[in-house]
């Protein structure tokens, strides 16, 4: 089945977003697709079966519990993906085929060759078919670039207090026809190979600095938290308020999936916990029985009082709803942890290659997981096992004391090498074992 869609770029970033720009004509698996597809998914349910997918768990379960463990490793090598499994590999021709492929060799790759703690599932996941949800604000950004996965600048729409009446509470609509026809196709191939199931990754941040900087402008929130601050507070309260009436749908109408397994969770880690869902749990998720995750790397410039004042107060009334939290991706916490360590429920905290490893390890200790993120640089560059070594070793010598995970993410290139990966994650797993 041919396509004008760009499917190389669709095979790694179709999720609940792009789904939205699926058409029934897509709905469609060729029998040579067929055989490629369940060639593959049974490869994954042979790994997902095997006791070291169970040693991992247990592993996942404690280091989540805070208990002592070893470093727990995790690679997810992002846009690197396109360099271990390239377009030219995938045997699938059709939209649907591609991208379902792509997500089974990932297993594969992370089953067989990656060497970190990930786990390997027994199930194949569609999501709901749907338009809307929390990048539909009523405005958008006209962006500037940004091919390929390249760098962009934007225009924000929002100029003026004028400009505040085209705003609109983002809603989900969804077309249930469509999310059934999906999974049926799913079930279909892989029905006696893995569990086919429906569940939406509706968001990945619930910290909404993406979308302030988004409508009105990175530069400009800067300058209007001195000029004209009051803007920005109406500007976080309409995106609070959005928010949470829309996750308070999500979960009124039964949308929402339990992330207490292998999902992933906050800027790395899986999910596996005993913890969650709640005790009252009837099936029915609410917030209550999952992780929750917010963070505010646009804000990085900006004074930990400014944080205190523009950003916490409007994140902490959607992260109370949640059974345990997820806080940071890229922006260094040292300086605004004393905010930060507010948040009701705060399990794992990311350390960013920007922060101060042995200052943000004396303030976690072993009270909050210690999530890690070496610099992705690491694996741009030609593999240096021995500074790379030196600096896993010494960050582990650091948080000697604390509940550690060391992951590798936000990875824009591998350089074209995709065993990089391999190397770091061996390194890594060995510093981790000696410790």
């Amino acid at each position: 089945m041919s396509t004008t869609v760009d499917l190389a770029t669709m095979q790694t970033r179709l999720d609940a977003v792009l789904i939205q720009q699926l058409q029934p004509q897509y709905f469609f698996i060729s029998s040579q697709e067929r055989e490629v597809l369940r060639r593959l998914a049974g490869q994954v349910a042979e790994l997902a079966a095997r006791p070291v997918e169970e040693e991992k768990r247990a592993l996942w379960y404690a280091h989540n519990a805070l208990q002592p463990t070893r470093p727990v490793i995790f690679c997810d090598p992002e846009n690197g993906w396109n360099e271990i499994i390239r377009p030219a590999d995938l045997e699938c021709d059709g939209m649907i085929g591609r991208w379902w492929e792509m997500r089974l060799r990932k297993e594969i790759f992370w089953g067989t060759q990656m060497g970190d703690d990930y786990t390997i599932m027994p199930y194949f996941d569609t999501p709901h078919v749907h338009t809307g949800g929390l990048e539909d604000w009523g405005l958008k950004e006209t962006v500037i670039g940004g091919e390929h996965g390249g760098s962009y600048v934007w225009e924000a729409p929002i100029r003026s207090e004028e400009d505040f009446e085209q705003l609109r509470m983002p809603q989900v609509h969804v077309d249930w026809p469509a999310t059934h026809r999906l999974a049926e196709l799913a079930h279909e191939i892989f029905g006696d190979l893995l569990t086919v199931r429906i569940r939406t990754n509706w968001w990945w941040t619930l910290g909404m600095t993406m979308k302030l900087a988004h409508l009105r402008g990175l530069q400009q929130i800067m300058l209007d938290m001195v000029d004209n601050p009051q803007l920005i507070h109406r500007l976080m309260t309409f995106l609070r308020d959005g928010t949470l009436r829309l996750l308070e749908y999500l979960e009124t109408e039964g949308l929402l999936s339990l992330n207490n397994d292998g999902s992933y969770v906050g800027s790395g880690g899986l999910g596996w916990s005993n913890e969650l869902p709640q005790p009252d749990f009837d099936g029915r998720v609410r917030m209550c029985d999952m992780w929750g995750f917010a963070e505010s790397q646009e804000t990085v410039g900006i004074s930990p009082a400014m944080f205190a004042e523009f950003v916490m107060p409007y994140q902490l009334p959607i992260l109370e709803r949640f059974g345990l939290n997820c806080y940071g991706c890229c922006e260094p916490l040292d300086k605004r942890w004393h905010v930060v360590q507010q948040i009701p429920c705060l399990r794992r905290v990311s350390v960013s290659p920007w922060a101060n490893v042995a200052d943000m390890a004396e303030k976690l200790g072993d009270r909050y997981i210690f999530s890690w993120k070496p610099s992705p640089t690491d694996l741009a560059m030609p593999f240096d096992e021995e500074r790379i070594r030196t600096k896993i070793r010494e960050a582990f010598r650091l948080t000697r004391h604390c509940r550690v995970e060391a992951i590798m993410k936000d990875n824009h290139t591998l350089g074209g090498d995709p065993t990089r990966v391999i190397h770091w994650c061996r390194v890594a797993r060995e510093e981790a074992e000696r410790v």
